[in-house]
């Protein structure tokens, strides 16, 4: 009997752990706002490509499927992630190539590169 009771904490236990650690990977990190202008990354990181110069070829290199990323004043770059749940957000930040706009979703950083996920966007103020 004392086995079986403490095979049964032990299970309880376990579970219990488990269910926590599951609970605490699936929590939602809050979302930011972050102004800058849209970026594609292929002309911005290969020879500096921005501004109202290079909106077109922006516009262009991002609707042929490059990658998008936002660019602040201070000069820190964003990598622009979907979220799968709202795709229309990120697809909507696409019409904004070389704009200025402020977008909002949770920040994250991995080895060393700043991501952004596009919750909302809307035109700069």
């Amino acid at each position: 009997m004392k086995r079986f009771v403490a095979a049964s904490m032990l299970l309880i236990a376990a579970l219990l752990f488990g269910a926590m650690a599951f609970a605490k990977t699936q929590a939602t990190p809050p979302a930011v706002p972050v102004t800058g202008e849209i970026v594609d990354l292929s002309c911005y990181l290969g020879h500096g490509a921005k501004g109202a110069a290079h909106k077109e070829c922006a516009a262009q290199c991002i609707a042929n499927g490059g990658p998008m990323g936002l660019l602040t004043p201070s000069g820190a770059l964003y990598v622009l992630t979907m979220n799968h749940e709202k795709q229309d957000a990120f697809n909507e930040a696409k019409k904004y190539a070389g704009a200025k706009v402020k977008i909002a979703g949770p920040t994250s950083i991995k080895n060393g590169t700043r991501a952004l996920q596009v919750d909302r966007v809307e035109p700069a103020a």
